[in-house]
């Protein structure tokens, strides 16, 4: 197969990136890359879907991933897999001999090592330019469940209409189901028995980067995991902290211990990014020196500077986060820099997960999740039309039309970074307006 040919299954099977940015997995594929990547580092605590999925289609997955390799012309395809998920590790070496380019890379229990800049340099030791894309360094990375993706709509034509989901914390029986997109919150909750505490919060993602949702959210391509938590758990309580009472928090009390910096995986890797500096210029409005605002496009927002590294429980990565923002609003562009050498005490500046998770008190909550690879039977789904990065899909359908599953119902925007939707259930278009489709079965 070439290349173009993928690239045009991919973008008309709607294929994105599921580890959380969805970024077009056509547009991932390119003839520069000497070495791709498979991602199951799981990068967030507590979720468990992708070593579940690439332990129980360890074959499948791995075929398709060499395939990958050989159509870009890659000279290795390198399994990123924590050295702790000994099932999924176990299953990989059933089947390594048969795929001469893959080679499997076991990785620390530390976070952020989903993080693809992380990734990169533990299993290539090459660091990616600050603001710059993998590509740049001859690689491309890929996650699990894209890649499975990219084997069902190969070998089976398949599009992609639904999707891995973990359901852990306070719920009966934590669960990680496959639920048609467009699946509302609270139903997929529902498939993990009654909820164990009063009024729970939906926190969507993970608990480092993920958001506070609504039940009537629905699942999207990207959508990893549904933690659900108490009212006043400490993650939630920070993702509520309003920045403008964040900001005089940390005039009254950064101490400039230098914490956040120590600790931030980026900084660590060479790049620019020094929280506590923007702290101190920011707190104290001033601008003189214009780099520490400038260098917040560095940031990852994985959040160990305010979930895990400030030892006053002050939010730099929110502040950052707010900030940049603004700088993009108003047409400012990331400076152009490089990196500085890895830092001599990285290794010692990594978080081990197991103190994270006790540290955010979610160490009673990392229980088995079992995979139900089923795909649950709803009756109504709202599907987005703007599931990844780029241009929304164009609607093709209209209300009253009579659907099947893995009927096409949005197409690629024109000339644009975009994929097309299909639909997740059969029935009937019951609305259907520019951001949503709404199909009832």
């Amino acid at each position: 197969m070439d290349i173009n040919t993928l690239k045009n299954i991919l973008q008309e099977n709607g294929i994105v990136g599921a580890g959380g940015a969805g970024f077009p997995t056509y547009a991932k594929l390119d003839e520069r890359a000497n070495t791709i990547l498979l991602n199951c580092a799981e990068c967030e605590p507590l979720l468990k879907l992708h070593r579940q999925l690439l332990e129980k289609h360890a074959y499948e997955i791995m075929k398709t991933f060499s395939m990958v390799a050989d159509v870009v012309g890659a000279d290795e395809a390198i399994i990123g897999v924590k050295e702790s998920y000994t099932d999924t590790v176990k299953a990989l070496k059933t089947y390594i001999d048969e795929f001469p380019k893959v080679r499997i890379h076991e990785l620390p229990e530390v976070y952020p090592m989903g993080d693809e800049v992380v990734l990169i340099y533990e299993a290539t030791g090459r660091v990616v330019r600050p603001g710059g894309l993998p590509i740049e360094q001859g690689v491309a990375v890929f996650n699990v469940e894209t890649i499975y993706n990219v084997y069902r709509a190969v070998e089976k034509q398949q599009p992609v209409t639904d999707k891995l989901v973990s359901v852990v914390a306070e719920v009966e029986h934590p669960v990680t189901v496959r639920v048609p997109i467009g699946t509302a919150l609270s139903e997929v909750v529902a498939m993990a028995g009654v909820t164990t505490v009063k009024d729970p919060v939906y926190f969507v993602g993970g608990p480092m980067m993920g958001f506070i949702g609504s039940g009537d959210m629905p699942v999207t391509k990207t959508t990893n995991a549904v933690l659900v938590l108490p009212q006043d758990h400490v993650i939630v309580n920070k993702k509520r902290s309003k920045a403008s009472i964040g900001m005089k928090r940390a005039a009254s009390i950064c101490c400039q211990c230098h914490m956040c910096t120590d600790m931030c995986p980026r900084f660590n890797l060479g790049h620019p990014i020094q929280p506590h500096m923007f702290m101190r210029a920011t707190s104290n409005h001033d601008f003189q020196d214009t780099n520490p605002y400038l260098n917040t496009f560095f940031c990852c927002s994985c959040g160990v500077c305010e979930m895990y590294a400030c030892p006053q429980s002050l939010a730099p990565r929110s502040l950052m986060l707010e900030f940049k923002g603004g700088l993009r609003k108003n047409g400012v562009k990331p400076p152009q820099v490089t990196a500085k050498p890895v830092h001599d005490g990285r290794e010692l500046r990594k978080v081990p997960e197991e103190r994270l998770m006790a540290r955010l008190g979610l160490s009673r909550y990392d229980k088995p999740a079992p995979l139900n690879d089923t795909v649950a039977a709803v009756k109504k789904v709202t599907v987005k039309l703007s599931q990844h990065i780029g241009a929304p899909a164009q609607a093709v359908v209209k209300k009253g039309d009579i659907v099947t599953a893995g009927q096409v119902i949005a197409k690629p925007a024109d000339k644009a970074l975009s994929v097309a939707i299909h639909a997740s259930i059969s029935g009937r278009v019951a609305d259907v307006n520019d951001q949503t489709i709404v199909i009832v079965a």
